[in-house]
């Protein structure tokens, strides 16, 4: 038997992995009437976690602590909370794990020593986890959790697909925001990204009206930037694959209305992107018109119109020499992404997308470099890690050298073997 809402304490890991999905659980729990008042501790270092665990306990209440954490720092974020276990043993905690590594692993995640797991969107999930717990109702029960019974993976489904205009953008009464999240899903489908397989192939958008709550939230407590998360920026406003331009400008100059000159306006930058064949001189000279940043993030992915097909990708290469060819004349330094070492790439696929970036690099572009990572729960899940042969790595280097680009493409490659390691001693799927 659980014990009352006065007895127990709800603790946020309040990580830098985990602060965008924190900050939107934050919000749904002050969104609703029945858990709007129920505190919350953030905690944002593993000692300090360690001493609000044992506080916590000495006095009465039950530490039940929530994080959320991506797939590239799932081993990590494993063996922190078996050390914190292990100093806290002699308390009665609870640890309920929830983000897209979670969603897509919930064997590996409980088997790594976490109680709960939630699985799918969190909004619905933690406001019935905590209503489950001042109720005293059975936890494993609720729709989106997943436990362990016997060792046996116990589901109940997925949490529901929710109504962004539903749920506030991160906590008022915390202040506690980030990014704010304008659109969830995507249609494209790219057969390397978590988005579309944990929020479905298909878009949701939260509304004018709410996205300006959310920045006027934020002006209140004096936020300079603002900033958007969304798996492609242009889609804002679209059911399908056309760029929406009247439902682009009405939302930028919405918010250009509420901020004035108070601060500045991000979009279609970090950290979002814009797909290629979405930029035009039309969409470029409304986001000229009402944005501040001065570049844009472009996804190309692929020197190889072979690679970009078989990933699903959606566009050619054409499309990406076009969109910065357009982005440089708008006043725009465009940065585009290269991922490297993809499903079914050859040398001949690799010295490609080499080439378009040594010439996009010569237009004015900036190179952002990764390495493919076989993620949870995407198509490509299964497949072997990425690498970059030395002869790519070198001219890579030689660009970085030359500040024509940037990325963390090394230590992706040793995490892609890490992820591929523990694919391989996961448990079957029920």
């Amino acid at each position: 038997m659980v014990k009352k809402i006065m007895d127990f304490q709800i603790i946020f890991y309040y990580k830098k992995t985990g602060k965008y999905a924190l900050n939107v659980v934050a919000g749904a729990l002050d969104s609703h009437p029945h858990t709007k008042t129920v505190p919350i501790e953030f905690i944002s270092s593993h000692n300090a976690l360690i001493d609000a665990i044992k506080l916590a306990s000495s006095q009465g209440l039950m530490p039940v602590v929530c994080w959320s954490f991506y797939s590239p720092d799932f081993k990590k974020i494993s063996q922190e909370l078996q050390h914190i276990q292990q100093v806290t043993q002699h308390t009665y905690s609870v640890h309920l794990a929830g983000g897209v590594h979670a969603t897509a692993e919930p064997m590996q995640t409980l088997q790594a020593g976490f109680n709960y797991v939630a699985v799918g969107e969190g909004e619905k999930i933690i406001i019935d986890f905590v209503n489950a717990l001042r109720d005293e109702n059975d936890l494993s029960k609720i729709q989106g959790i997943a436990s362990l019974r016997h060792g046996k993976l116990h589901k109940n489904g997925k949490g529901d697909h929710i109504d962004l205009n539903h749920y506030a953008a991160g906590s008022v009464r915390y202040h506690k925001f980030g990014p704010i999240e304008i659109t969830r899903g995507c249609i494209y489908a790219c057969k390397f990204c978590q988005t579309p397989f944990v929020n479905k192939a298909r878009f949701r958008h939260r509304s004018v009206e709410s996205i300006c709550t959310a920045i006027s939230n934020l002006k209140a407590h004096n936020s300079r930037d603002y900033r958007f998360i969304s798996p492609s920026s242009l889609s804002y406003g679209s059911s399908d694959e056309s760029v929406n331009f009247d439902a682009i400008e009405d939302l930028l100059a919405s918010i250009r209305s509420i901020l004035g000159t108070h601060g500045r306006l991000y979009f279609g930058t970090f950290p979002s992107e814009i797909r290629p064949e979405h930029i035009s001189k039309q969409i470029l000279a409304i986001l000229k018109r009402y944005v501040d940043n001065d570049n844009v993030i472009i996804g190309g992915q692929s020197g190889s119109n072979d690679i970009l097909q078989s990933s699903h990708r959606g566009h050619n290469v054409d499309a990406v020499i076009r969109a910065v060819e357009l982005s440089l004349q708008a006043g725009f330094l465009p940065h585009v992404d290269f991922l490297y070492g993809l499903p079914g790439e050859t040398k001949k696929d690799a010295m490609a997308s080499l080439k378009l970036s040594l010439k996009l690099s010569e237009m004015g572009a900036k190179i952002h470099n990764h390495t493919f990572m076989p993620l949870p729960g995407t198509p490509f899940r299964d497949q072997l890690p990425g690498n970059i042969n030395q002869e790519v790595q070198h001219q890579i280097v030689k660009l970085t050298s030359q500040g024509k680009a940037y990325g963390k493409w090394q230590g992706q490659i040793k995490v892609a073997k890490q992820l591929a390691g523990m694919r391989n001693n996961r448990p079957e799927r029920p």
